[in-house]
């Protein structure tokens, strides 16, 4: 749990001109209940203990230039407006290098730890997320324009532009607006890895990155032609 290690390994990927480095995220520590029984070899499971990511990312921002920085945040224990403005926040930070990686979260371990017996079901856990999903970008693209120029003066927010998001859905009720101005890039880079994932399983909402498990080329190719498909349609809705 070295931060000198974290920052060896993001430079070292600088170097060798990757796009972004990705960092995995859990809310608990795998096989949890094992370790509670005292069972030692379950207690020599990798990724155990990691610093947390969002926490890791502005720091690694700090020692780094152009590489992108991806940080998972789960759509089932965490609120839409807190992952919006944390994201916005390091977008700002990196420079316009932030990227949310959108999971459900697989490991059942982490319900203990949100007060909660049993994990939440699969159904309940993608519907949650497609809201979720429309919260975040609702509250970053909502702000747009708002942040007014005349803040020398003690304006900071141009009324005749804010637009509150006074969205109210299944699992969420959010006012908005965000108190973060829009961030370098527009909104942060979402990132999916895996190919099951609430991009993969909605048009609307393909992401823009997206990384399937399967890593057997012939596997990815149907993968890789899909996600690009359902890019360029909503780019396209985007703009008509």
């Amino acid at each position: 749990m070295s931060f000198a290690h974290y920052v060896e390994i993001t430079q070292a990927a600088e170097r060798g001109k990757m796009d972004a480095i990705f960092f995995q995220d859990s809310l608990a520590a795998n096989q949890s209940s094992a370790i509670g029984r005292r069972d030692r070899k379950r207690a020599q499971y990798p990724r155990c203990v990691i610093i947390e990511p969002l926490m890791l990312l502005p720091a690694l921002a700090m020692v780094t230039r152009n590489i992108g920085l991806i940080a998972t945040a789960t759509t089932t224990y965490d609120q839409p407006y807190m992952v919006a403005r944390h994201f916005a926040s390091i977008d700002h930070i990196s420079g316009g290098r932030a990227g949310w990686n959108l999971v459900t979260t697989q490991n059942e371990e982490s319900a203990g730890n949100f007060g909660l017996d049993h994990h939440v079901a699969h159904a309940e856990r993608y519907d949650r997320a497609a809201e979720f999903y429309d919260v975040v970008v609702g509250l970053w693209t909502a702000g747009r324009g708002c942040l007014h120029s005349r803040q020398g003066e003690g304006v900071y927010y141009d009324v005749d532009k804010v637009r509150l998001l006074n969205h109210t859905g299944r699992h969420f009720k959010v006012r908005g607006p965000l108190n973060v101005a829009r961030s370098p890039q527009g909104r942060p880079v979402i990132a999916q890895a895996g190919s099951s994932d609430v991009g993969a399983s909605s048009p609307a909402r393909p992401p823009r990155s997206s990384s399937p498990r399967n890593s057997r080329l012939p596997s990815r190719r149907p993968f890789a032609t899909t996600s690009r498909r359902e890019r360029r349609n909503t780019d396209a809705r985007a703009t008509t």
